[in-house]
């Protein structure tokens, strides 16, 4: 696809994207960085509740002092911009309210997405939704309210969803048979062979790993995954964040998981068209058509495949199976399956995509069908007492205390038994649960106030 080409045939070649940002991490620091790169695209406020990472962002980027201004009001907003400057706000509403197109919200923040999306379709912007914690549990119903005003929710190009949407809409679209859809872990699984140490996010495992494990060369591949995923028990290889991600690709493609924990395997990259394909073929797949994800298993001298994102194809007849392999192209062992992946996302750097696009061309990156299909679930992993409070810890890896994630079919909240991950995220449990029980509804006390718990409540009530 052409970019240029398109936003020449459907827009004035000099038309610009003006757009806000609000919640300045990692990822909005790599987008506000190509940005000054970027000729279509203008990002004129930034919001964060740190000025002072605002500030330090800004000089990280190479604007001096005189290239933005601390603005408290929208009118003081407007004045910095005016004046060709960036300006710096803690309060979301001045980067809503302030002139743009489209707001930019990546506060990671469930709750603050929620409210930063309606008051964003409020003031008539298109919204690109970094904050997946938001998306997993009402994106359906902010996509639903903004498609009324005629205006577009967008998943963002440079984080796995999205770009596993494309990926996915490519192989439809070529009429090839899609097998599996999925994603890698964050992290990668390093091993070297020499000291028989595998290491993952700063843990360094020894790890008795024989030739036959680590090549699979034969037998049960099924059972041997299973071996190879208990020798590295030690390094996690679900997170909560994987779920959610993958919430999203069901609410957006239709697909769903062969099972809510995933099957997960620890695989080298090569292994995965023989890997994800159904249980008669020899793999690990009760059907064709689901989503999973693996932890990728590699060499130090290997190239990573973190954070990438694949699908897993049937190749159309016996020849062009001998073809593929004869390229070097991934495929099964029997030339029936193809691998095609990306092995990358470049957060911010493509998200700028995902931003004008949707201004530009009034569409979507990822997928423009969005309805509830998934949930991200809570189950306790130990005994919870009344009165514990279901507190975050980590980032990339959200993670509470005592309970795990799974993907589960969407229910509504007023009869399901597993209440969404990100909505008992921080709530308090009015009554025991036993080790093995999902945290549902009626066991936590409900936020007072809490736009998320209302607009789940018209989502549920929208798409019944």
């Amino acid at each position: 696809m052409n970019y240029a080409d398109l936003f020449a045939k459907f827009g004035s070649a000099d038309e610009h994207t003006r757009a806000s940002l609000i919640g300045v991490g990692q990822f909005g620091r790599t987008l506000l960085m190509q940005s000054r790169r970027i000729p279509q695209l203008t990002l004129g406020v930034l919001c964060d509740l740190d000025i002072d990472r605002l500030k330090e962002t800004c000089r990280s980027v190479g604007l001096d002092e005189d290239g933005y201004a601390v603005a408290e009001t929208v009118a003081a907003a407007i004045l910095a911009i005016e004046a060709g400057k960036i300006a710096l706000t803690v309060d979301p509403d001045v980067a809503i309210e302030a002139p743009g197109d489209v707001i930019v919200e990546a506060t990671g923040s469930a709750e603050a997405g929620t409210r930063n999306s309606l008051h964003a379709i409020e003031q008539g912007r298109h919204i690109a939704l970094v904050t997946k914690e938001t998306d997993s549990v009402v994106g359906p119903m902010i996509a639903a309210r903004a498609a009324r005003q005629g205006l577009v929710v967008s998943q963002v190009d440079g984080d796995q969803p999205s770009l596993l949407l494309g990926l996915v809409s490519w192989a439809q679209t070529l009429g090839l048979e899609l097998v599996c859809a999925g994603k890698a872990s964050e992290y990668d699984f390093v091993f070297d062979q020499g000291t028989q140490q595998a290491s993952a996010e700063g843990v360094d495992l020894q790890v008795p790993l024989s030739d036959r494990l680590w090549n699979l060369d034969s037998g049960d591949l099924k059972a041997s995954i299973g071996e190879r995923s208990e020798v590295l028990a030690a390094l996690p290889q679900r997170t909560p964040p994987d779920y959610c991600e993958m919430c999203l690709v069901a609410n957006a493609s239709g697909l769903k998981p062969d099972r809510p924990e995933f099957h997960a395997p620890v695989a080298r990259v090569s292994e995965l068209p023989d890997l994800f394909r159904t249980q008669q073929e020899g793999g690990l797949l009760s059907q064709t058509g689901r989503l999973d994800m693996f932890n990728c298993f590699r060499r130090p001298d290997e190239v990573s495949a973190a954070g990438g994102v694949f699908v897993v194809v049937r190749i159309p007849d016996e020849e062009t199976g001998r073809l593929f392999g004869a390229k070097g192209m991934p495929t099964s062992r029997d030339r029936t399956h193809l691998l095609a992946y990306n092995p990358t996302h470049l957060l911010g750097v493509e998200a700028a995509l995902s931003v004008i696009v949707p201004h530009r061309l009034g569409l979507p990156t990822g997928s423009s069908t969005v309805a509830p299909i998934c949930d991200v679930a809570m189950r306790a992993t130990k005994d919870l007492a009344a009165g514990t409070v279901l507190d975050d810890h980590g980032h990339h890896h959200h993670h509470v205390d005592g309970v795990e994630a799974l993907l589960v079919d969407t229910a509504p909240i007023a009869r399901s038994q597993a209440l969404p991950y990100f909505m008992a995220m921080g709530c308090t449990l009015t009554k025991a649960v036993a080790q093995g029980e999902f945290i549902s509804p009626s066991a936590v006390v409900q936020p007072e106030g809490s736009q998320l718990w209302s607009l789940r409540g018209e989502q549920d009530r929208h798409f019944a």
